[in-house]
């Protein structure tokens, strides 16, 4: 089922403006209709202006009118899984409803999925709206 987000995430890191790092990441999420929205990492001189993938896939959900994350898979051009950074976390985080719920995905180009878990189990402890009201 994560092939349609593989895909939709190596597109996206084909078109990363990664002039600096030469580090080119995707990243694509499944929101709550079933839609796929990608985005890639956009680097600026004057670091650190750019943004990363993820935030860049969250900005094309909420403009089609998605409100929720279900599922995300993230590519970047490394051997090792490429990590949602830590404000990528955060960022996510306040689109997720339930981090038991949704599946993580870290991919490799060429290799496919190497990597596979739960939101949860990438960022273990949090705090978002949910923490705000209790």
């Amino acid at each position: 089922m994560a092939l349609d987000l593989f895909e939709a995430a190596k597109a996206a890191q084909a078109r990363a403006h990664a002039p600096y790092s030469n580090f080119q990441v995707g990243a694509a999420i499944r929101d709550d209709t079933g839609a796929i929205h990608a985005g890639c990492n956009i680097e600026n001189a004057a670091y650190p202006s750019g943004w990363c993938a993820e935030p860049s896939a969250i900005s094309h959900m909420i403009v089609a009118g998605g409100k929720h994350v279900r599922e995300l898979l993230v590519i970047g051009n490394s051997d090792v899984p490429c990590m949602p950074c830590g404000l990528c976390r955060q960022r996510l985080l306040e689109f997720i409803e339930d981090t038991q719920a949704v599946t993580v995905h870290l991919a490799h180009p060429e290799r496919g999925i190497i990597k596979t878990l739960t939101f949860a189990d990438l960022y273990p402890h949090v705090f978002g709206a949910k923490e705000l009201k209790s």
